[in-house]
């Protein structure tokens, strides 16, 4: 997995990563205690809003973005895009009142909501052969679950010695970092697409999305993603030292535990893939989740709410999650051309976070008034409808070359060279707006 950082330009975007993650995470802890100092016990419905403006941003700026991503030089985008961020980190440690925290953080995160997509849909650029650019995905993969473990512990040690405050100034550190090693390397910038309207060029990505089966699928998948990752993610501290009373080190080997199972299956993740195609790997990632849940409602039910259970169902939901995700870039790569990439991962980016949206606050608010085995039976019955959705919609056969015939372009245009059907890598774009010519 590790020769691919033998590429210098992957290496110093994998480092730019990694060190922009680093600071986010030492963010979201600050901003916690931040929000504390603001509104006292009205501190977990301003985390809440802080969650929901990220969420807003992430999925109405991405497509923004991704429409334009391709008009400007790459490095000088991401480049620009951390240095925003880093000074709205900077900006955070001199707020005095809560609506300048929620001004600032829907700055960072609609600088991070047109980031992420083209950092994303650099990589393939820079790695165009599968095998490496599978085991691109999987070293993500795994930076964002070792930051999981890594910036909580990095916090906890530097507040033994400074105020939060100086964590902000970790991560204004971790995005200029960010930029120079970015501006570091050459990136490729794909050649522009055609002129087009506003509308035409925001929406592209999704209706490329939307118009192709294998994504369509992913779609479905995202949901089984956020509903089984929602569980996990909002309630674990409900049920760890809510209703079962454990000390915050539980809640940490409970997370821990969700982390490992999705490092397990990010490692193992890259020879899979060179034997078996990515549908199967992700559908039975999604039924592991779906699995998971209702296990933890069984348990629940016959035995009770028990620690063990819920670290076994963690681990396991870890897995299916890193199963899911992993291989979706390479969906995303196969599904559109270089210069369309942008909008297609920005796509992506916007539906996968929507799903979010929604999971997000149903997870919360489930738990709070119905309690543990209804809330697991809700979110699994969702994670289901998505995977039965991703079932429909994405067919068994999947083929990338198809024959198909373009009897709406005369027989001299420059595609056809002289025969109506023929065979080609296909995906959405101009020529090609439906999927089952």
């Amino acid at each position: 997995m590790l020769n691919v950082l033998s590429d210098r330009r992957y290496r110093h975007l994998f480092l730019a990563q990694l060190v922009a993650l680093l600071g986010t995470g030492l963010a979201t802890i600050a901003l916690g205690l931040l929000a504390f100092d603001l509104a006292g016990d009205d501190a977990a419905m301003v985390l809440g809003t802080v969650f929901t403006i990220k969420m807003v941003a992430y999925v109405g700026i991405a497509p923004i973005a991704g429409a334009f991503a391709d008009r400007v030089n790459r490095r000088a985008l991401l480049v620009v895009l951390d240095l925003i961020r880093g000074a709205v980190a900077i900006c955070l440690p001199f707020v005095t009142e809560i609506w300048q925290v929620y001004v600032l953080i829907f700055l960072l995160q609609s600088a991070s909501a047109a980031f992420t997509p083209t950092f994303q849909a650099t990589i393939p650029d820079i790695l165009p052969e599968e095998e490496r650019y599978t085991r691109a995905l999987s070293l993500s993969r795994l930076v964002y679950d070792l930051e999981n473990i890594i910036s909580p512990t990095l916090a906890a040690l530097l507040l033994a010695f400074m105020s939060y405050n100086f964590l902000f100034l970790g991560t204004a550190v971790g995005f200029i970092a960010s930029a120079l090693l970015v501006v570091s390397v050459i990136l490729p910038s794909p050649k522009p697409s055609q002129p087009r309207g506003i509308y035409d060029r925001t929406t592209r990505g999704i209706r490329i999305y939307l118009a192709t089966p294998r994504l369509r699928g992913l779609l479905g998948l995202n949901l089984v993603v956020s509903s089984a990752g929602a569980m996990v993610l909002i309630n674990s501290v409900t049920l760890v030292r809510g209703h079962l009373a454990l000390d915050e080190s539980a809640l940490a080997w409970t997370m821990l535990a969700f982390g490992a199972g999705s490092m397990v299956s990010a490692l193992l993740l890259p020879r899979l893939l060179d034997r078996v195609s990515d549908r199967p790997v992700m559908f039975a990632g999604g039924w592991v989740m779906i699995a998971s849940l209702i296990y933890l409602a069984a348990m629940t039910i016959f035995m009770g709410l028990n620690w063990y259970a819920i670290l076994l169902s963690w681990f396991v939901a870890g897995i299916g999650f890193s199963t899911v995700l992993t291989p979706s870039g390479r969906l995303l790569k196969r599904s559109a051309h270089s210069e369309d990439r942008p909008a297609v991962f920005a796509a992506q980016f916007a539906l996968s976070h929507a799903c979010w949206l929604v999971t997000y606050p149903l997870a919360g608010w489930l738990i709070t008034v119905s309690g543990t085995v209804p809330t697991l039976f809700v979110l699994s019955g969702l994670a289901v409808v998505g995977i039965i959705a991703a079932q429909r919609f994405w067919p068994t056969y999947d083929p990338e070359i198809i024959e198909h015939t373009h009897d709406d372009l005369p027989l001299d245009h420059p595609h056809l060279q002289g025969q109506r059907r023929h065979a080609h890598h296909f995906v959405i774009d101009d020529l090609h707006m439906r999927h089952d010519k």
